[in-house]
């Protein structure tokens, strides 16, 4: 850290300099700007910078650089690692950046680097267009995308990666790069997985699709149904189109007016099966699922925007996520899942899941660094809860269900569903025959590891 007096000093520089605004720990509104999405993440940043465009983040960068500040960034999203925060550096902060300029000739769109699901959703929207987004409307466009991407539209329209145009990108020395096939086309391949290592996504330009009709079975049985419901699900998807996707699921009965009274809060096994098209074609390929005996159902067309809307995860909930990616979901086991969901900690708002690959994801080529590609299915425990007290028991839960399916594992992951779970892992979602590649990419662009709050590429 730089002396006081040039610290101060560079401080109040930015302060002036910063179209957005800056908060340091003794200022007002501090402790909100530091607030996250995932309440177990407690840290206390030396400044925050609330970028409004990108010469903001280049002035941020310099500023942190000068005085040798560590350096984390936070997009539009929930980062439930934590990763977007730390102690005692700086955080660039893209929230204020969340513009959406849809291209609807050109079917692309261009996002500013701050910008969530439902900025980019609701835009999209009036041209009848969509691109693959995160299953919540939440969900921060720039994370998401440079992480990968998966989403209800994925085994339609391919990865998020697979639909990206183009990244403007600050890199650890303040440039400003337009990134995109043609134009640092290196640089431009390590984006398509590789995350935050590289430099500051001030905004991305994403491919569009037509996207005219949306329709949704979300259908809620008691506990016991389970394995029939999720044999039967996975027969639906395997024997159906791409437009059909969504998830089997084990979760807690939500307060919400589908739901009976005496369900709430008790375990349920649930299926929602998502369909980009029409009403009546859903309908028919839902049949078998429509004709198990269920609690509650919601079957409908929806728009897409609303559909991101559903399955929103409150804020300030303590969070633990983890994945594991499948090379198929056989009887053997459907049975250890559900077995699993049994015992799922209720009442929270922990769930349990398994969602289909295949599709487009499979088939677009390419050889990005998604090491997840192939996966026929992948199970996302994710842990949410209020009490401090259900900290061990959930965490460990999430720990149980990784442990169970290992037998199916690929040994691939998408890293945006994970937190720290150790360098092992790091090269398990980026693929072991692409970390050379991506260690002389971050050696070119961030040689002294300026981006390291993320999970992490060493420069070699």
């Amino acid at each position: 850290m730089a002396p006081l007096s040039k610290a101060a000093t560079a401080l109040t520089a930015l302060r002036e300099d910063l179209a957005g605004e800056v908060f340091a720990p003794d200022d007002p509104g501090y402790d909100e700007a530091r607030t996250v999405f995932n309440a177990m993440v407690d840290r206390r940043p030396a400044v925050i910078a609330q970028c409004a465009s990108p010469a903001d983040v280049v002035t941020a960068v310099r500023f942190a650089r000068d005085l040798d500040l560590k350096i984390a960034v936070r997009g539009g999203g929930h980062s439930v690692s934590g990763m977007s925060l730390n102690d005692g550096g700086l955080v660039v902060d893209l929230r204020r950046m969340h513009e959406v300029t849809v291209h609807p000739g050109a079917k692309a769109a261009h996002i500013g680097g701050g910008a969530t699901m439902s900025h980019l959703d609701r835009a999209c929207a009036p041209y009848g267009l969509a691109t693959t987004g995160g299953r919540a409307s939440t969900t921060g466009v720039g994370g998401f995308v440079l992480g990968g991407g998966s989403g209800w539209l994925d085994r339609k329209f391919g990865l998020a990666v697979d639909n990206l145009l183009g990244v403007e990108l600050v890199t650890a020395e303040g440039e400003l790069l337009q990134v995109t096939a043609d134009d640092h086309p290196e640089l431009f391949w390590g984006l398509h997985g590789g995350g935050g290592n590289f430099g500051i996504a001030t905004s991305l330009t994403l491919r569009l699709h037509e996207l005219p009709a949306m329709s949704i079975a979300f259908l809620l049985y008691l506990p016991e149904r389970g394995p029939e419901v999720v044999r039967t699900y996975r027969d639906v998807i395997e024997a159906g189109p791409p437009e059909a996707s969504g998830a089997a699921l084990y979760m807690t009965g939500p307060p919400e007016e589908f739901v009976p009274p005496h369900l709430v809060g008790m375990l349920l096994a649930g299926v929602l099966l998502t369909y980009a098209g029409p009403e009546e074609e859903m309908r028919r390929l839902a049949a078998p699922l429509l004709a198990i005996p269920h609690e509650a159902e919601i079957v409908t067309a929806i728009p897409y925007a609303d559909l991101q809307c559903m399955i929103d995860d409150p804020p300030g909930m303590r969070n633990y996520w983890s994945a594991e990616y499948l090379t198929g979901v056989p009887d053997a086991f459907v049975n250890v899942f559900c077995a699993r969901g049994e015992s799922l900690p209720v009442p929270t708002g922990t769930q349990h899941v398994v969602w289909p690959q295949g599709g487009a994801i499979a088939s677009a080529g390419g050889d990005y660094p998604v090491p997840y590609r192939d996966a026929a299915w992948a199970v996302h425990p994710f842990g949410i809860w209020e009490d401090p007290a259900d900290d061990e028991r959930c965490r460990q839960w999430v720990k149980d269900v990784r442990a169970d399916v290992q037998p199916w594992s690929t040994g691939a992951v998408y890293l945006n569903f994970i937190g720290d779970e150790g360098r092992d892992r790091v090269v398990a979602g980026l693929g072991t025959e692409n970390m050379r590649r991506l260690g002389a990419l971050k050696r070119r662009y961030d040689p002294d590891n300026v981006f390291r709050f993320n999970h992490n590429v060493l420069p070699t």
